[in-house]
């Protein structure tokens, strides 16, 4: 089974002003970068685009503006993070009037639930709410929700859930999912520093965090592991690591924002109740940023680091 989706997904930052207001130019802006990096596909209103801090009003105006943006270049799918099933239903029916192209359904956020019949009941209620096709994504790290190979696997009678979002943090995972179920899925990881991990198990794609700071650098990792080029990817992925640590902190929002500042892409503004970085924390992530801008790896020309089909 051919995957529906496949490569470099970005999970996009929104960009705002000093006050918390939208600024939907920079976002855009941002965007038009990581195309032209040669990504995939981009998730908007993720965790990392502040989707739990938004209104109503302001998911909805981000989500048009992008899809005004990106214009059908890459697939643009919207982060679905409410806190009831009618709202999320709400808002897949009108992102899909928006001209989103998808979806990435997260569970339910009001709060962590131990009984997996609630998280099946919200995500097929959700799929039944939109004929666009859905990434599920799995982070009980974060949302104390941890959707099991076992339970992707009950899911998979839902037409429209075409791929999954592994972010537990366990690598074993990946090969429980291929025993579970198979190809079903378009297979994603979102843990940026397990990439070279998952890629060797055998995933489809990424849904990469601080790489947005470093867009050609982050396509040529992923594209070292789909042409097989292991010792490269193993020498550059020790580059990026200490960038990619800076995905897995409980403000890796402020963390991310404060390297697209830094690489020129963006600002550091964050809506409350997350505050900008101070002190001895901002300076230890600025040498991170600082360290990695330094010594960032000198890039072959695009498409040097492909293959026709990864090795075996």
């Amino acid at each position: 089974m051919k995957p529906f989706w496949s490569g470099v997904f970005p999970a996009h930052t929104t960009q705002m002003h000093r006050d918390g207001s939208l600024d939907l130019a920079a976002t855009a802006a941002h965007a038009e970068v990581l195309i032209q990096s040669g990504i995939s596909g981009l998730v908007i209103l993720g965790s990392l685009g502040e989707n739990q801090s938004m209104t109503a009003e302001d998911k909805r105006d981000v989500m048009a503006a992008m899809v005004e943006a990106v214009d059908g270049r890459i697939p643009v799918l919207s982060g679905v993070a409410e806190t009831s099933v009618a709202e999320a239903c709400r808002y897949v029916a009108d992102g899909e009037r928006l001209g989103v192209d998808g979806f990435m359904l997260m569970p339910p956020m009001v709060y962590k639930s131990p009984d997996p019949a609630e998280s099946l009941h919200h995500f097929r209620t959700v799929a039944k709410a939109t004929g666009l096709p859905i990434m599920i994504y799995n982070n009980p790290i974060s949302y104390g929700h941890d959707i099991t190979p076992e339970m992707f696997a009950r899911l998979a009678t839902q037409k429209n859930f075409v791929a999954l979002k592994e972010s537990s943090g366990n690598p074993r995972r990946i090969t429980d999912l291929h025993h579970t179920v198979g190809d079903r899925y378009a297979l994603f990881t979102g843990v940026d520093d397990l990439v070279l991990e998952s890629a060797i198990l055998g995933i489809d794609g990424w849904v990469a965090g601080a790489g947005i700071a470093f867009p050609p650098e982050n396509q040529h990792l992923w594209d070292l592991t789909r042409a097989g080029k292991w010792e490269e990817a193993r020498e550059f992925n020790r580059w990026f690591t200490p960038l990619a640590h800076l995905d897995t902190h409980p403000k890796f929002v402020q963390y991310i924002k404060l390297a697209v500042q830094e690489c020129g892409l963006g600002k550091e503004w964050v809506r409350a109740p997350r505050l900008p970085l101070t002190g001895t924390e901002r300076q230890q992530v600025l040498k991170v940023i600082h360290d990695g801008m330094k010594h960032r790896p000198k890039l072959p020309r695009r498409g040097t680091a492909k293959r026709s089909s990864p090795s075996r």
